[in-house]
């Protein structure tokens, strides 16, 4: 932020100095394979830590609000709907495909909210399938949505290892409770299964034959 102010401190000019980032929203450029997609929500997972260390929560993260630059770095953008932990808006803000159970019944939004958005993302991302959420069903007080009625990313995508399938599973828990504490909670586990990835024994060469000996 940077603003010119008159010698009595009025303020006659002021401009707001950002980032230029060259990159395209992820479901412009999906990540290739499983493992730039753990790398890419790692990045993703790191940004949204920072953001919830402030005491903010997005609210609406989703696909086209994570940008991915040639170089694979990753940006979160548009922070329209953020708001402080704890805010209780007074109408449904979110994306359909992504917003969580707490959003759609207009209760406190907390850092899990954004868990869940992310974990719903991260579910497209794997899966190529977006999850139902009480926005895209029917919504009245019998409504709900049990995260086991979902099929598993692993079962949609045979890539996706099984722990990568279960946090995304864990993420996109009804009850706010019960998935992971915070944002930090998924980085990590993120981290630990790209080690995972990364110690993947290499493919067997092909075996090579010798050509049989001239009679």
């Amino acid at each position: 932020m940077k603003e010119t102010k008159t010698w009595l401190g009025k303020v006659t000019e002021a401009a707001l100095v950002m980032e230029l980032f060259d990159g395209l929203p992820m479901d412009v450029r999906p990540p290739k394979g499983v493992d730039q997609a753990v790398d890419a929500f790692i990045q993703a997972a790191q940004g949204l830590e920072a953001l919830h260390t402030a005491g903010y929560v997005h609210c609406d993260l989703k696909p086209n609000n994570i940008l991915i630059g040639p170089d694979g770095n990753v940006k979160v953008i548009d922070f329209g709907q953020g708001c402080k932990t704890g805010t209780v808006k007074e109408r449904i803000q979110g994306t359909p495909d992504y917003i969580a159970p707490e959003q759609v019944k207009r209760e406190a939004v907390t850092f899990r909210t954004d868990v869940f958005n992310f974990g719903a993302t991260m579910y497209w991302a794997l899966s190529g399938a977006k999850i139902p959420t009480l926005f895209t069903i029917k919504k009245d007080e019998n409504s709900f949505l049990l995260h086991d009625k979902i099929t598993t990313p692993k079962d949609l995508n045979p890539q996706v290892p099984e722990p990568l399938s279960n946090l995304v599973m864990e993420c996109i828990r009804t009850n706010p409770l019960k998935r992971p504490e915070s944002m930090a909670t998924v980085a990590h586990r993120l981290e630990i299964i790209r080690h995972g990835l990364n110690r993947r024994p290499a493919p067997a060469a092909p075996a090579r034959t010798t050509p049989a000996a001239a009679v």
